[in-house]
């Protein structure tokens, strides 16, 4: 699959800078102690890990699939999600019924429309594990992220220096989160090599984003590229410009199957009967 440009409207860099201001204001309404409080009500997250890693059958992939209202680069990905009464759950349920392994909820507020909310009213609607996806840059999203019923979080390698990552991928096993580490180029992915399956093996998984975050173009053929050089296919996850079952299966021919899908699904008006072309295909 070709590249395909989108219309940047904000850098990375520029999301990190603001996120940590909301991080800064998240500290003075809400103390880590009442976080840990509220982790203190919870029970053990769901095993992420397991739900993506298991395969019932050879020709399963299996689809993280995601629950995203707009992006910077595109704006709102459908009109009706502009909505206040916006309700993830709807979507979530039928992301299960069509087959989905577990799903990834975008919680930015200001770039991508979502809510750290939205995490319980999905978990309270379906069994699967839910991915906090979101711009982690600090502790306290760690443990933000536990508080607010996550069972996944997503580490940015771009976003981090490799001491902090590994401190928050710490944190993540000590919290019972699986962690998601996401790379896009060959610097940040040799930096996250050593560490796959750190603390822990069956807390974390390795993303290659197939959207270059710099430059905003997404290329499916990215993932491949990048293969040689990952010691373990089946912890690896393939996210952006995965848009066909063709796409699934021509990622698990070279052994990857684990994929996360978002845009494509959401910009359909039923993103349950899309998932189930995407895991389907004719059948």
């Amino acid at each position: 699959m070709g590249e395909q440009q989108d219309n940047p409207k904000v850098t990375l860099d520029e999301i990190v800078a603001h996120k940590r201001e909301e991080i800064e204001a998240a500290k003075a309404a809400r103390p880590l102690e009442e976080l840990k409080e509220m982790i203190e009500e919870l029970g053990r997250p769901r095993n992420f890990f397991g739900a993506v890693t298991r395969h019932e059958r050879a020709d399963h992939t299996a689809v993280i699939a995601e629950i995203k209202r707009k992006s910077p680069s595109a704006g709102m990905i459908r009109p009706e999600y502009a909505d206040e009464d916006f309700d993830p759950a709807v979507i979530a349920r039928a992301y299960h019924e069509a087959g989905a392994s577990a799903i990834s909820c975008l919680t930015d507020a200001d770039y991508f429309g979502g809510d750290l909310a939205y995490i319980h009213r999905i978990r309270d609607a379906i069994p699967l594990p839910v991915l906090r996806k979101d711009f982690i840059v600090d502790p306290y999203q760690v443990w933000e992220s536990r508080a607010f019923g996550a069972d996944a979080i997503l580490l940015i390698a771009e976003c981090l220096t490799e001491a902090q990552m590994v401190d928050l991928m710490i944190l993540a096993h000590e919290l019972h989160l699986t962690a998601l580490v996401e790379t896009h180029d060959m610097e940040s992915l040799l930096m996250v090599r050593p560490h796959v399956g750190f603390p822990a093996r069956s807390y974390m998984l390795l993303g290659i984003n197939n959207r270059n975050l710099k430059t905003m173009t997404t290329d499916l053929s990215h993932t491949l590229r990048m293969l040689d050089i990952v010691d373990d296919p089946k912890v690896l996850v393939s996210e952006s410009g995965i848009r066909s079952h063709e796409d699934l299966v021509k990622l698990r021919s070279k052994g990857v199957r684990i994929a996360l899908v978002g845009e494509a699904l959401m910009r359909e008006a039923d993103p349950g009967a899309a998932l189930g072309r995407l895991l389907n295909g004719d059948r």
